[in-house]
């Protein structure tokens, strides 16, 4: 099922459609690209999305990044990797290492450019990517979205927004 705009404002009812709008082909491309294609992945992804972006409204994470730097976890090894590789993309990609797997998947220079996972497009590729190879499909084919919160975010930050928004993203690919 493709996504419509007035099914992300359903979605995100705070969200400004003019914010959201730019979103809608992409998303629903990323979501054909990476087999997120059951109404089952599609609400989780998009709750996940929408929580991440908050509401379809960052590409870039609001924080500088220095929270990042020195982060051995992330691959960021030389000083002003933090900052260069903070979350980016509408499920915030962050660090050296997720840049450079995420650039070599979709065909991106991320190293170099971090901001190309800004616009539009990219942006949902890369989540759609990031959802994939994670196996985020199946756990949402046996309705997990507790692993798949972890998995996205490390824990359970925010996880009853992501809840709010994924009871409204079932409703609307049900």
């Amino acid at each position: 099922m493709n996504i419509a705009l007035a099914d992300l404002k359903r979605i995100c009812p705070l969200s400004r459609v003019e914010r959201m709008a730019p979103f809608v082909e992409p998303l629903n491309a990323a979501m054909t690209e990476f087999d997120i294609t059951t109404p089952a992945r599609q609400a989780m992804f998009l709750a996940q999305l929408a929580h991440e972006s908050g509401g379809f409204r960052y590409v870039r994470e609001i924080a500088s990044g220095e929270a990042y730097e020195d982060r051995a976890d992330l691959g960021n090894d030389y000083p002003g990797d933090g900052v260069k590789f903070k979350g980016r993309g509408l499920i915030q990609i962050t660090g050296r290492t997720n840049y450079s797997a995420c650039g070599a998947a979709l065909g991106l220079d991320l190293l170099s450019q971090p901001e190309l996972l800004e616009p539009p497009a990219n942006a949902a590729r890369s989540a759609g990517w990031f959802w994939y190879s994670r196996g985020l499909n199946a756990l949402a084919d046996v309705d997990d979205f507790k692993r798949i919160t972890k998995r996205i975010n490390g824990g359970l930050n925010g996880y009853e927004e992501r809840l709010a928004y994924y009871n409204r993203a079932r409703k609307v690919m049900a």
